[in-house]
């Protein structure tokens, strides 16, 4: 088995847990290097972009979610 084989295979069996230690990576880089709050930040705004991005890829129209959510 190669070096690729093995990797896909992990891929393939472990992804979530492959995305959660490289989210877990970056959030720790970076809550080291600019401090906890700005971290979080970082965070926030890419929680929200992925949700943004995965309404445009699911043909959501976006002015009525958001219009939708801020009348709440």
């Amino acid at each position: 088995m190669n070096y690729k084989q093995t990797l896909q295979g992990i891929w393939d069996n472990h992804r979530g847990k492959v995305i959660g230690i490289i989210l877990g990576l970056f959030f720790g880089w970076f809550a080291i290097t600019y401090g906890i709050l700005e971290a979080l930040f970082v965070t926030i705004c890419i929680t929200a972009g992925y949700f943004i991005g995965k309404r445009v890829d699911d043909k959501v129209d976006i002015k009525a979610s958001l219009s939708k959510l801020l009348r709440r």
